[in-house]
């Protein structure tokens, strides 16, 4: 196989001007919005140290203090405990998109 030679008055891929008409990168501005809302990460990230220390910290608070020494037991609860916050993370979720759609029902009846 052989490849094309790029003749020198010939402009290639890379060389060619975004200023086409087609092109819709060349006249308009970029949107630099982030994608996610900031309290949506601020949610994530709070449920994400719950999973993390929740679970952890009730293990070690109720090995020694309820279960006396009993691993399997404060294992449990600290199953439970990542149990909990995660039903406690769908929840929050199932309301938040709840909440977004009851607002654009209600965009769209002022619109009306």
């Amino acid at each position: 196989m052989t490849s094309r030679r790029i003749i020198s008055n010939e402009k290639s891929i890379l060389d060619k001007d975004d200023h086409n008409a087609l092109s819709p990168g060349a006249s308009e501005k970029s949107n630099i919005a982030p994608a996610v809302p900031a309290a949506v990460i601020y949610k994530l990230l709070g449920f994400t140290v719950a999973m993390f220390a929740g679970p952890i910290g009730t293990y070690y608070l109720t090995l020694n203090t309820i279960f006396r020494g009993n691993s399997t037991f404060a294992g449990a609860t600290a199953a439970i405990m990542a149990n909990v916050v995660l039903i406690a993370y769908v929840i929050v979720a199932m309301k938040e998109d709840q909440s977004e759609k009851l607002a654009a029902e209600e965009k769209m009846k002022k619109a009306e």
